[in-house]
């Protein structure tokens, strides 16, 4: 039913987003020394000497890897030495040493992404499987690596994984769903609609899961204040300092920290129902964040979310049908989001600040987002079409 090839854009037919492999578990054996380092990290973090070991990552040369699953493994070790390294003291430090900061530049650079830890690294390249055999599920995934260990820290990461995974059907059907509206196909177009919500429905039940092993007392204490980037956050007033990467010129660098705002997912379905989020003050914020996707899903979301106009032909036919399954998908959008709310102000607004690293008012990925994202969610919920 459709031109669009997913795989030209880094999407797997079955997971999404996610890899359509199970992300690696070990480097080359080159590089056996950044896998022991990182098995070991979470002990001597918890320990208060992270920054002991990982002052002795060895400055390995990144050019030998050559698949893109070695390089994502790569730059998931990286991002956790850095990340482990600058936090493993508060205040964070300000400038990260060159034997980490030049390989994780490297690796970067060959991503397409900037050097910070970022979703693409904390969710999609870091699960592994139970049962290789069973689903990309809640109960069968775990995390292939952290920062203190522990449930709460593990089911954060696995409950996005899950909701990456159940968002397949949806990114497929959408697809699909315009085509429909493209050769005027009102019956085919409601129908995949419908599939799209069921996506959202989907997700939503995963994240529904996320109170049952991750503590928001645990979460906030334990483990958001790894997952900060160095822009508006006050405890990087200047920005960090990548020593020895000669792009920076020894001058700091500002990086948005991870987000689950940097996932494809819903910029890419409210691109295709046509949301307009231009008159929303978090949309510039939401923009930026598409400079921390893989370069493929951010071109998904630029080049096959605009390809149809879905919300057009819903306003100007107003098939019942078709109206119907379009104002599910925007309430499944708008349900989404309003947990997704609840959660921002359980895990962290009503949170006790103790740390300028740690803001409370102030997103992971540098938002003031208890402000923005209210308007957010009544700007979705107001994209419902009447019936007349």
């Amino acid at each position: 039913m459709t031109g669009i090839q997913l795989a030209d854009y880094g999407v797997d037919g079955a997971l999404g987003f996610l890899p359509g492999k199970d992300p690696l578990r070990k480097l080359p054996k080159g590089y056996a020394e950044w896998d022991e380092i990182g098995e070991a990290m979470p002990k001597h973090l918890a320990m208060g000497q992270g920054r002991n070991l990982l002052r002795n990552v060895p400055p390995l040369d990144t050019a030998p890897l050559r698949s893109t699953a070695e390089l994502e493994r790569a730059m998931l070790l990286l991002s956790y030495f850095a990340h482990g390294y600058l936090n493993d003291t508060d205040p964070p430090l300000q400038s990260l040493p060159a034997n980490i900061a030049v390989p994780w530049h490297a690796v970067a650079t060959r991503l397409g992404r900037p050097p910070v830890l970022s979703y693409a690294s904390h969710q999609f390249h870091n699960w592994g499987r139970f049962d290789p055999s069973g689903p990309v599920a809640l109960g069968n995934l775990t995390r292939l690596q952290d920062f203190l260990g522990g449930m709460d820290d593990d089911w954060f990461v696995m409950v996005h994984v899950a909701i990456e995974a159940a968002a397949a059907p949806g990114l497929r059907a959408m697809v699909q769903a315009q085509e429909a509206a493209l050769a005027g196909d009102d019956e085919f177009l409601a129908d995949r609609l419908l599939e799209v919500s069921a996506a959202l429905a989907a997700m939503l039940r995963n994240l529904r899961r996320m109170p049952e092993r991750c503590d928001p007392y645990i979460y906030y204490h334990r483990v958001r204040r790894f997952l900060f980037g160095t822009k508006d956050n006050p405890a990087f007033p200047r920005g960090l300092v990548y020593e020895g990467v000669a792009e920076y010129r020894g001058e700091p660098q500002q990086f948005s920290g991870e987000t689950g705002a940097q996932s494809a997912i819903i910029p890419f379905l409210a691109t295709a129902l046509g949301i307009d989020h231009q008159d929303d003050p978090l949309n510039d914020f939401m923009l930026s964040l598409r400079d921390y996707m893989p370069p493929g899903h951010r071109a998904f979301v630029d080049e096959v979310g605009r390809r149809a106009g879905i919300r057009s032909v819903v306003l100007g036919r107003r098939t019942p049908s078709v109206l119907d399954a379009y104002n599910a998908c925007i309430h499944g959008m708008r349900d989404f989001h309003e947990l997704h709310l609840r959660y921002a102000a359980a895990y962290v607004h009503r949170q006790g600040q103790k740390s300028t690293g740690n803001p409370q008012d102030t997103g992971t990925g540098g938002t003031p987002f208890m402000r923005y994202l209210k308007l957010h969610l009544d700007n979705i919920a107001d994209h419902a079409v009447d019936a007349r």
